[in-house]
């Protein structure tokens, strides 16, 4: 007698390539915002390496004075 615990179920398989796709399109979209952070994180980063490198060649502009009221 064959066991019917192995026969293949239409409905389930259907149900499992369904949430399969939905997975993936999750998993894609995850992958790429966390792309999109990194590479924010490293902009930022090189940006202000080189705004800190930078600003120490260049002097600072002389602070402006307020008016005294007379």
């Amino acid at each position: 007698m064959k066991n019917p615990w192995l026969k293949k179920n239409p409905l389930l398989s259907m149900w499992l390539s369904g949430a399969n796709a939905v997975a993936g399109s999750v998993r894609s979209r995850a992958t790429a915002e966390g792309k999109r952070q990194a590479t924010n994180a490293m902009t930022n980063g090189m940006k202000q390496a080189s705004d800190f490198w930078s600003g120490m060649l260049v002097a600072k502009p002389p602070a402006k004075r307020k008016k005294k009221r007379r």
